[in-house]
């Protein structure tokens, strides 16, 4: 694990972890993968998208708790190095399985905790990792 640790670590660009970075579980938190994760974080060149809970939850929907306790870890620790990702149309979960994305979505918007976090990882974050040009609100009177 060290030795992947210190690979990721050495390269030159960014890094994006999607699903989490598929946090195992139970141990969630207190996993090594996780504090690999928290210290690339911490280094300001690696993003993660909060997306696919189910991937790594053990404990399930409709809260997936589990996965959620690591989605709010990471907004605590970097929210400005966050992405939100649907994962629509889960095409990694069978059709009875399949999870509800306006319950993902609210369980997203709990984890950002307020709104400027919440607009930062849906707008500010993407524009910044992905490159997309700022649009800026046009007012009309």
């Amino acid at each position: 694990m060290r030795t992947n640790a210190d690979l990721l670590v050495s390269l030159p660009g960014r890094l994006v972890f999607d699903h989490l970075a598929q946090i195992p579980q139970p141990a969630g938190l207190e996993s090594a993968p996780y504090k690999i994760i928290r210290g690339l974080l911490d280094r300001g060149k690696t993003w993660v998208k909060l997306s696919g809970p189910y991937v790594s939850s053990k404990q399930g929907a409709p809260d997936y708790a589990d996965a959620g306790a690591v989605a709010a870890a990471y907004v605590k620790a970097a929210p400005e190095r966050l992405v939100w990702g649907s994962d629509w149309p889960h095409p990694s979960e069978p059709k009875e399985r399949k999870p509800d994305d306006a319950r993902l979505f609210d369980l997203f918007a709990q984890c950002a905790g307020d709104d400027v976090a919440f607009k930062r990882i849906l707008v500010d974050n993407p524009v910044e990792l992905y490159g997309f040009p700022k649009v800026v609100p046009k007012v009309v009177p």
